[in-house]
């Protein structure tokens, strides 16, 4: 049902090197790469990175990323810590949403929120 969701961001490059970086240890890539855009997927373009030229509004954005076990979050997290991002919720188990469920969560250079989730139910 959905082809693709776009984050709108002010600093592109910035951007870029936190997206490949959480990206690549979940087994995205980037597929597209435009001067006023890129895309990540495994085969098709899902979730593209828009050059906006100003911040996103505060709260503008959520996305969450399949991880393949909680090594594979923990390691996204710490690649997103590295490549410029914040920390908005160490990763660890979130009952609240399903007995399985084990989520990180980053404030990518704009401050969207990036959750990282393995075990969602």
């Amino acid at each position: 049902m959905i082809t693709h969701v776009a984050f709108e961001v002010a600093d592109l490059t910035a951007s870029a090197a936190f997206y490949d970086a959480v990206l690549h240890r979940l087994g995205g890539r980037r597929l597209r790469d435009a001067p006023g855009g890129i895309a990540y997927g495994r085969v098709d373009p899902v979730l593209w990175i828009v050059a906006r030229g100003r911040a996103p509004a505060p709260g503008y954005g959520h996305v969450a990323l399949t991880a393949s076990g909680r090594a594979a979050v923990v390691a996204a997290w710490e690649a997103g810590l590295a490549a410029g991002g914040a920390d908005d919720g160490a990763p660890g188990v979130r009952p609240q949403y399903g007995p399985r469920y084990y989520a990180a969560y980053l404030r990518d250079p704009d401050g969207l929120r990036v959750e990282v989730v393995s075990g969602a139910v």
